[in-house]
């Protein structure tokens, strides 16, 4: 990572493949999201580090990305954290010329490389959230699934004002642990899933479960296999979190609906195409099915 700082502001020195524009497409998919902002082509978003609260204002510049702090000014440690969150976030180090080079070759894949060039992987580097929106998002559709993170974020995030706009942090792990399923309940959250959300929160409390110990796995059998020993965490919500917030490219959530949808528009068929047929397609996308899968997820916001 090469970065800049300037004190009152950072920088932080991006690949050719990438494009600041195309990522806020996707970031900009629901008008209920409530942990980021985008105003007049900047992105805004709060984050907290040792108890000090930081709003960035993310914009973008030739060949890196300029963050300015308009609430605060961070101390000299923050600032390197947010430098990291954010390389992170934006899955900066990847290599993406493999991908492109893979996707020329796929019928599927190579209008939309084209067309998207420069999308990453919009990721959740804070693993807690990961595995909570996946869990949210099971078995209901997305509309739905955004209310309920609604909710949830502010029930229970710490929150900013500046201009009188509110900028929401996701909830602690900690905060979450100490919570009744009745008051997850009174959200309408299902039992299942608030007993799933709370006895995640509770293992991450214990620490039980850390980002820390699920990157040091061998493999992506072996992290898909200890995620699923989780109460509540199948193999599409493993999947899911394995590829937004520990960027494993080959984690491949074959039984996502989003995925199987953007396939059937991209195929030009009437019906959905089956797990065997996607798996089978899937075969050219070896050690890229990550960004396959984003990169037509992000063909449905068109």
């Amino acid at each position: 990572m090469k970065w800049s700082d300037g004190e009152s502001y950072i920088e932080i020195d991006t690949p050719l493949a990438f494009n600041f524009a195309q990522c806020l497409v996707f970031l900009g998919r629901s008008e209920q999201e409530n942990l980021h902002r985008i105003n007049d082509g900047y992105l805004y978003k709060l984050l907290k580090f040792d108890e000090e609260f930081v709003l960035c204002k993310i914009g973008c510049k030739p060949n890196s990305i300029h963050i300015d702090f308009p609430l605060t000014s961070p101390s000299k440690d923050t600032r390197e954290k947010i430098a990291v969150y954010l390389w992170e976030w934006f899955d900066l180090h990847r290599n993406l010329s493999p991908f492109y080079e893979m996707a020329q070759k796929d019928t599927i894949l190579q209008p939309l490389a084209q067309k998207y060039d420069g999308l990453r992987m919009i990721g959740m580097p804070d693993l807690f959230e990961a595995l909570v929106w996946a869990v949210i998002g099971q078995q209901i559709n997305l509309t739905f699934a955004y209310t309920l993170k609604r909710r949830f974020v502010e029930h229970f995030g710490e929150r900013q004002t500046f201009e009188r706009e509110t900028y929401w942090l996701f909830p602690t792990y900690e905060k979450i642990a100490a919570i009744s399923v009745d008051t997850l309940r009174q959200l309408q959250f299902t039992a299942r899933k608030s007993e799933y959300i709370i006895g995640i929160a509770k293992l991450m409390a214990g620490g039980e479960l850390t980002k820390e110990s699920l990157l040091q796995k061998e493999d992506y059998l072996h992290t898909k296999r200890t995620l699923m020993a989780i109460r509540g965490i199948g193999a599409w919500t493993a999947d899911y979190v394995m590829m937004k917030s520990l960027h494993c490219p080959t984690a491949f959530p074959i039984a996502d609906v989003g995925l199987h949808n953007a396939l059937k528009i991209q195929l030009g068929q009437e019906r959905k195409p089956t797990i065997e047929e996607i798996t089978q397609i899937a075969t050219h996308w070896k050690g890229w099915q990550a960004y396959a899968t984003f990169y037509l997820w992000r063909s449905l916001y068109d």
